[in-house]
Order: C-alpha cells, then sequence, then structure tokens
C-alpha cells in the first residue's frame, strides 16, 4: 500500500518537472480526504488559472480515501520527531494508523520535511 500526500497529485495534475509516472496510478493507493481538499483549493490559494492535466476525479478514483477519525487526530496532536506543519502532521498520523492496523504503508511525496520525518518514523518512501 502507497499512502499519496497532496502533493504528489498536485504535481500530477499541474504537470509540475517533477511528477509521478502514469504507471504509478496503478498501484494500491491510499490517501486523506485531506488531500482531496487541499488539491482542490490549491489554485484559488495561488489565484491562477486552473489548467489541470486531467480532471482530479478521475485520478481521485484510482485512490482508497481515509476518513479524519479520533485516532489519527489524537497521534496528530502529539509531537514529531521534526517540527512539522498541520496538514503533514495529519498525513503522517494517518499513514501511522495505517501500520497500526497492520498495513505497511510506503510514503509517497515530494515534501522534504514530511519525507525526513516518515523516514525517522521508520516508513519507507516510495521512489517517484
Amino acid at each position: 500500500m502507497v499512502y499519496v500526500d497532496s502533493s504528489v497529485f498536485l504535481a500530477a495534475l499541474l504537470a509540475e518537472q517533477r511528477r509521478p509516472l502514469p504507471e504509478f496510478w496503478d498501484q494500491f493507493l491510499s490517501s486523506s480526504r485531506l488531500s482531496q481538499f487541499e488539491v482542490m483549493i490549491r489554485p484559488h490559494a495561488r489565484r491562477a488559472p486552473r489548467i489541470l492535466l486531467e480532471d482530479p476525479e478521475a485520478l481521485f478514483q484510482r485512490v482508497g480515501w481515509l476518513e479524519l477519525v479520533p485516532g489519527i487526530l489524537g497521534r496528530a496532536l502529539e509531537s514529531f520527531p521534526v517540527s512539522l506543519r498541520t496538514v503533514d502532521a495529519l498525513h503522517l498520523a494517518r499513514t501511522e494508523f495505517l501500520r497500526g492496523r497492520g498495513y505497511a504503508p510506503r510514503l509517497a511525496t515530494y515534501d522534504k520535511r514530511m519525507s525526513a520525518t516518515a523516514k525517522t518514523l521508520g516508513f519507507e518512501l516510495v521512489t517517484l
């Protein structure tokens, strides 16, 4: 299982120089409903025209979605080995939630701070 953070969705949808290969999306993927919100709001935050490579909904259909549950929120409130932004703490709390349920999630992200924290927590990173 690969947990996908919003930086990967945005890279794919906004045609950034670094983006996952098409076959990346054929894996067993999971993410947070929060990622959907982040992806849909980002063009507004940048005040950029909404020019996307593909329909976000088509990309979202390839992913299993995790809701915010009390256990995830509780973990996000605890400290992490590296200072994180709120959203990043929520994403990493979800990966820990999955691990606690017997999965071995790998993390797909372009965020350097999240990558460093994930390694410290013992998560394998997906090469993008």
